[in-house]
């Protein structure tokens, strides 16, 4: 992963303010010369697909914005397994736990290629002090991190495995217009505590009922109607 901004003259600083994310990240509530001020220590990099951004229990001296892509947090479990627990898209921050801990707790991996701003622990701690609309920012994630972790516990791992995948795929919103790309068949069952072996299963019998229509690319467009019989199973 190599840094994109590491300096001042990086010719993507400038979008900086007009970042399209801008509005759902951390520091939204920042005017264009405060936002300015800090960018120094602040840089952005490429993830690509199936990339560690870090790894659990590593020492955690930063933060991340999402700006576009995909990640997932995994734990390792004592079986060997493991447990995908959250999902993050664009506008949601990676590693807020570094705010409060000096390790992550969570391994951090692209589940397709990502855009990140990597922001120092002490940037955010700064500013946490000194600007009200960042303290009150970190509250909004904080409570969105744990509404998201109640949703995986409540939709993803309770009921029928097919109620649970057509859950998932609602919650990725493969029901738009717009193909969206599914996680592998070992993540579905990572994020659904089930096997892959299950996992592969369900999704074909979601396509042999039309519940899935996929193209070459392995791109996804699934039937809203259906899957939310199937998902109030």
């Amino acid at each position: 992963m190599k840094p994109n901004c590491t300096n001042i003259e990086w010719h993507g600083r400038a979008k900086c303010t007009a970042c399209e994310v801008r509005n759902f990240a951390l520091f939204s509530g920042l005017s264009s010369q405060e936002l300015d001020s800090i960018l120094r220590p602040i840089d952005n990099l490429h993830v690509p697909q199936h990339a560690v951004l870090y790894e659990e229990g590593a020492s955690a001296f930063c933060v991340y914005t999402l700006r576009s892509g995909r990640i997932k947090l995994k734990v390792d479990l004592p079986n060997g397994g493991q447990r995908i627990v959250r999902l993050l898209r664009a506008g949601d921050v990676v590693g807020l736990e570094t705010l409060v801990d000096d390790r992550y707790h969570h391994t951090a991996i692209a589940l397709q290629d990502a855009d990140v701003c990597r922001i120092p622990r002490e940037v955010v701690t700064q500013l946490d002090q000194t600007n009200p609309g960042i303290h009150q920012a970190l509250q909004q994630r904080w409570q969105r991190s744990v509404d998201q972790a109640d949703h995986f516990i409540v939709a993803l791992s309770t009921g029928p495995a097919e109620a649970r995948m057509a859950r998932l795929l609602i919650t990725l919103d493969c029901t738009g217009e717009h193909p969206e790309t599914i996680p592998s068949r070992e993540d579905m069952g990572a994020l659904l505590g089930i096997t892959t072996e299950t996992a592969s299963r369900i999704v074909a019998e979601f396509k042999r009922r039309g519940l899935i229509h996929a193209d070459k690319s392995n791109e996804f467009v699934c039937d809203q109607t259906g899957l939310s019989k199937l998902a109030h199973c």
